[in-house]
């Protein structure tokens, strides 16, 4: 059986420092296809070194990052430039929302489709028919995107003055033009409130379902961790405490420890 069977993801003995400081440590984990995946741990766990990695923000010292996008082509990760990952469908959310608010929303949403525009620069600036065809799709596509979002009705209001949690699904359907096979969320719940919270878990849900990919999600709330996520990864100084489903992740002692607190 291939290791990438039923895999979109596949992570083994990971490794980076950083000065002389291990930021991870033979790190090895995999995402399957559909899956919802917490990375977990405290600020200084090596979270966000490892998504860095995975995105080729950061090239690893050791480690193999094998990734199964589009037509189920298998790449590995470390051997590609970062501007090359989301061709692949590979896309990642930032914690601080990155959009233009001078743009209308739908305008922030196709900016999120445009490495796949094949009318070259010249077409698209005289508007030459290939172009404005090409656009029409996209624009199409986008709309579909919003509609399943909720927010079809705001396409054309202005980012700027948005609630935040109209942001984030902003952000969300901009990524999801990328048409994503993994989603790397960065702290997607910061700045919700409850209710925007609950409101984040239930559209998580479904962008899994209904856009068939699978969701790493590196979190600090564990309520939404532990309500969402098939299974859970738990690190601590860069190093591998377990695996397991969140029921399985609660009751480990070392990760009660290092990141629930002990009765």
């Amino acid at each position: 059986m291939s290791k990438m069977e039923n895999r979109v993801l596949n992570v083994e003995g990971l490794s980076i420092a950083f000065g002389g400081l291990k930021a991870v440590d033979n790190l090895s984990f995999d995402i399957k296809e559909k899956e919802i995946f917490g990375l977990i741990g405290p600020n200084g766990a090596g979270k966000t070194t490892v998504f860095n990695c995975i995105t080729q923000f950061y090239k690893p010292n050791t480690g193999e990052i094998l990734f199964k996008g589009h037509g189920d082509q298998v790449t590995e990760l470390t051997t590609k430039p970062v501007h090359e990952i989301i061709k692949l469908g590979l896309v990642r959310t930032f914690q601080n929302v990155e959009l233009i608010r001078e743009l209308s929303i739908i305008d922030n949403v196709l900016i999120g489709g445009h490495i796949d525009f094949k009318a070259n620069t010249f077409s698209q600036a005289l508007r030459l028919p290939k172009a404005r065809k090409e656009e029409k799709q996209y624009r199409e596509e986008a709309e579909k995107i919003l509609e399943n979002l909720g927010i079809l009705d705001r396409k054309d209001m202005l980012v700027g003055g948005q609630p935040y949690g109209i942001l984030k699904k902003v952000e969300m359907a901009r990524t999801l033009m990328a048409r994503p096979k993994l989603i790397i969320l960065d702290e997607p719940a910061a700045g919700l409130n409850d209710s925007e919270t609950l409101e984040l878990a239930k559209l998580i849900k479904k962008i899994r379902d209904e856009f068939n990919c699978a969701i790493l999600l590196v979190e600090h709330d564990m309520r939404l961790v532990m309500d969402i996520c098939d299974r859970i990864c738990a690190i601590n100084f860069g190093k591998l405490l377990t695996i397991g489903t969140p029921k399985e992740i609660q009751q480990n002692p070392a990760v009660q420890s290092a990141y629930l607190g002990v009765e």
